[in-house]
């Protein structure tokens, strides 16, 4: 990765880690997932708002590092509209990515997610970048 790259993916990492999109709580009927990373210390509350098995609304509250925050609101970004079936297709390429395998950035629909593919040379970040999609996961795995 080049320098210039590398910085313009920290200032991605840093614009979402400041300024979250979709941060907050949904009021009415919401799947309401609560998971943490105990390695270390971050936690989310992710609650969906679902309709006709499309996401329709989601957002997420918590705490933690950079990687961990930025890559819950990217998710709730890349998610927001989608076909419960496309953001679980999206939760696996995420996954693949954080494994260091080479994706297709324009599958998973979002360009900022490509800002984390860094953490891949950082195994103990993995479970960080990953949380908020797990939680996802979880979410529709229970609905």
């Amino acid at each position: 990765m080049s320098y210039n790259l590398d910085t313009l993916y920290r200032q991605v990492i840093m614009d979402h880690y400041k300024n979250p999109r979709n941060k907050g709580v949904l009021d009415g009927e919401v799947l309401t997932v609560d998971m943490n990373n105990p390695t270390c210390g971050d936690r989310i509350q992710l609650q969906l708002q679902v309709e006709d098995d499309i996401v329709k609304d989601v957002k997420f509250d918590g705490e933690g590092c950079s990687i961990s925050m930025s890559s819950a609101s990217m998710m709730t970004q890349a998610i927001k509209g989608k076909k419960l079936k496309e953001a679980l297709k999206m939760s696996d390429t995420f996954s693949h990515m954080m494994m260091g395998e080479d994706i297709d950035m324009e599958e998973l629909d979002l360009e900022d997610l490509g800002a984390l593919q860094g953490v891949a040379k950082f195994p103990a970040r993995i479970k960080c970048a990953t949380l908020a999609w797990k939680a996802m996961e979880k979410g529709f795995h229970e609905e």
